[in-house]
């Protein structure tokens, strides 16, 4: 299964999101490859940083036939996680074009819900040339006990995909983790942020698309 994580708007934590499925995945069991298609190469500086070999396979790919060269080299792992290339560009069309699913991180603030709303235009674009991708919403750095979490979801759930059943929230653990090339499951394993990043989504890294 190829996943892409993308969003349209910057600064939505699609590279945390990432990198972090994919160290959940791979020790799940998975034979893991990351993509970085996003020319700033955020998740290939996240495995530069690292003191030791990550858990997982990296690869850069921030080119626009990602998704006719991807399948050949996808076909030899059990789950790809695409870290997307951020605003409305080809890059952007060509890694959902790649992804039998696409991820939709959404921060709980109304000025993100409607950027991020923004986001299913390409995805139901390519959905005209192949059944795949679906998609799905992530609320992201919900704030724990507070009526805006649940907001937001009812929010971008009026825009016609599903919402993940799992937000994940606003944890210091992941920033933490992320300045020494970790992801939050090699950091502390029993973290709030482990524990809710080794819920549901995994799911989605053994075929299952109800979320």
């Amino acid at each position: 299964m190829i996943i892409g994580v993308l969003n349209q708007k910057g600064a939505a934590d699609k590279t945390t999101i990432a990198v972090n499925l994919a160290a959940v995945c791979a020790r799940a069991g998975h034979k893991v490859l990351l993509v970085d298609a996003d020319p700033q190469g955020s998740a290939l500086a996240w495995s530069s940083a690292r003191g030791a070999d990550p858990i997982f396979t990296f690869v850069g790919m921030s080119k626009p036939t990602l998704h006719r060269d991807l399948p050949e080299l996808a076909a030899k792992y059990d789950t790809v996680l695409i870290d997307g290339a951020p605003r409305t560009s080809e890059l952007g069309r060509v890694a959902i074009l790649a992804s039998d699913l696409v991820m939709i991180p959404a921060k709980p603030s109304p000025y993100d819900v409607w950027a991020t709303a923004e986001s299913m235009r390409p995805v139901t674009e390519a959905q005209q040339f192949k059944t795949d991708p679906e998609a799905v919403f992530v609320i992201n750095r919900k704030i724990v006990n507070t009526a805006i979490g649940r907001n937001a979801a009812d929010a971008v759930a009026q825009y016609g995909f599903p919402v993940s059943k799992v937000s994940l929230g606003q944890c210091v653990a992941y920033a933490e983790s992320a300045v020494n090339g970790r992801s939050v499951i090699e950091a502390d394993p029993n973290s709030e942020a482990s524990l809710e990043m080794d819920r549901k989504p995994v799911r989605l890294c053994e075929g299952t698309r109800n979320v």
